[in-house]
């Protein structure tokens, strides 16, 4: 039977909301980029975004520093106006936090590895530069170690101070980082084969202090406290060289060529992850994408290696792009 317009133009109306009631509600109330996690990508994220809103095409995206996990947490909670469109991260997305975000529908994710970044173990420029081993820091940070009391316990050529060093919460990217790289490289090889995980448990009697999301608190402290340790991302060392001073690691100083070339033994890769389902329906989105991989802010001379970025090699950043602007999402978790 031959419809007439009239009956015609109202199925389509009904077809219509059908299709928009099945689909997720993605953001249609929401006209600004919302922006969660890590605390050593925020600075960056936020150059990003103030130079993003200056440009006048779209409002200045809002970033939260609520630490990696703390974001994960919230990016995976779905897809909709309520919900973070992007996660900035110190370390690769957890095959457990991929599992939450897949249960609450945010199926399709794009990973941005944008630059590396080195961490590092730093202390007041009025103190004395040291030298620590993976295995001295181990000994000092862990609740199976040896808990010393001082520096000197665990070394006589190390300091001869009372051990302090303030830490990331364990929602930190950071925090988790040198759990793999430090604790776990620094542990004895009978107990890394015992129990790994009880190799990455620090100590809890005062020695090691967690400190919080906020590393620019850290450097106050350091500067307040000459004796104590902070651990934080090579940006902040650089933005505060006249306050705090870098420990070798291994013998190994942390600089930009020593990260680029993961000689530093606590370098690693730094990322964000975008919803792909918001891309389109929240205004300058993939721009803001866009803004992030250009050259401008990530290439060598880019402004965001002015700010203590590392920037990735010239092949890395032309794949870096192309995944981009292909809206590549992330493969089956492992």
């Amino acid at each position: 039977m031959k419809l007439s317009k009239k009956s015609q133009a109202i199925r389509n109306s009904l077809v219509s909301a059908l299709i928009i009631a099945a689909t997720p509600a993605v953001a249609q109330a929401r006209d600004q980029i919302q922006i969660v996690g890590s605390s050593t990508v925020y600075p960056f994220s936020t150059l990003v975004a103030e130079r993003f809103g200056s440009s006048g095409k779209f409002k200045t995206p809002v970033v939260e520093s609520t630490g990696t996990g703390g974001g994960m947490k919230l990016f995976c909670q779905g897809v909709g106006a309520s919900q973070p469109d992007v996660s900035n991260a110190s370390r690769a997305i957890k095959s457990s936090e991929r599992e939450n975000c897949a249960k609450n529908g945010v199926n399709e994710i794009i990973e941005v590895s944008f630059g590396s970044d080195g961490i590092a173990f730093a202390n007041s420029i009025s103190s004395e530069a040291s030298n620590f081993t993976l295995k001295q820091l181990w000994a000092a940070m862990a609740e199976k170690g040896p808990k010393p009391e001082k520096w000197s316990d665990i070394d006589s050529s190390l300091p001869d101070s009372k051990i302090s060093i303030l830490v990331p919460p364990p929602t930190s990217g950071t925090r988790d980082a040198w759990n793999d790289k430090v604790m776990e490289g620094g542990c004895p090889a009978e107990l890394k084969k015992k129990d790994k995980k009880a190799c990455k448990i620090m100590r809890e009697d005062g020695a090691v202090i967690e400190a919080g999301e906020n590393d620019a608190l850290i450097v106050q402290k350091l500067e307040a406290s000459p004796a104590a340790f902070g651990i934080f991302g090579f940006s902040y060392l650089e933005n505060n060289s006249d306050k705090i001073q870098a420990a070798t690691i291994e013998g190994i100083e942390i600089t930009l060529e020593s990260i680029q070339s993961y000689e530093y033994p606590v370098a690693r890769p730094m990322f964000f992850y975008v919803k792909k389902a918001h891309i389109g329906v929240i205004p300058g989105l993939k721009e803001y994408l866009d803004a992030f991989s250009d050259e401008k802010a990530i290439g060598d001379d880019g402004y965001l290696v002015d700010a203590g970025l590392v920037p990735l090699s010239n092949d890395q950043r032309s794949k870096l792009r192309k995944a981009v602007n292909e809206l590549v999402i992330l493969g089956p978790s492992k």
